[in-house]
């Protein structure tokens, strides 16, 4: 078996958690329309809308960032926040 064809940590780790990985086409963002679309709020709630002036500033201000978007709830979440429904 070459290297090639060993499973990588994120694959092994999928794996031993039950996740299925599925693979989608390369530059098909249509078969990704979850992510596209979190990319897209991102770029308007954040990226757009703020300055960095070094990139200890872009981390900072994104620590703020996802702390305040991870506590909101959500419906696809029953109404809980991302944060509270990784703690259940």
């Amino acid at each position: 078996q070459t290297k090639k064809n060993l499973p990588t940590l994120f694959e092994k780790t999928a794996a031993d958690l039950g996740i299925r990985h599925k693979l989608i086409r390369p530059y098909t963002p249509r078969h990704n329309g979850k992510v596209e679309r979190s990319h897209r709020e991102d770029q308007k709630r954040f990226y757009s809308s703020h300055s960095f002036y070094s990139f200890q500033d872009f981390s900072a201000q994104l620590a703020v960032h996802l702390r305040r978007s991870n506590s909101i709830p959500m419906r696809p979440l029953h109404y809980k926040s991302p944060l509270e429904f990784l703690s259940t």
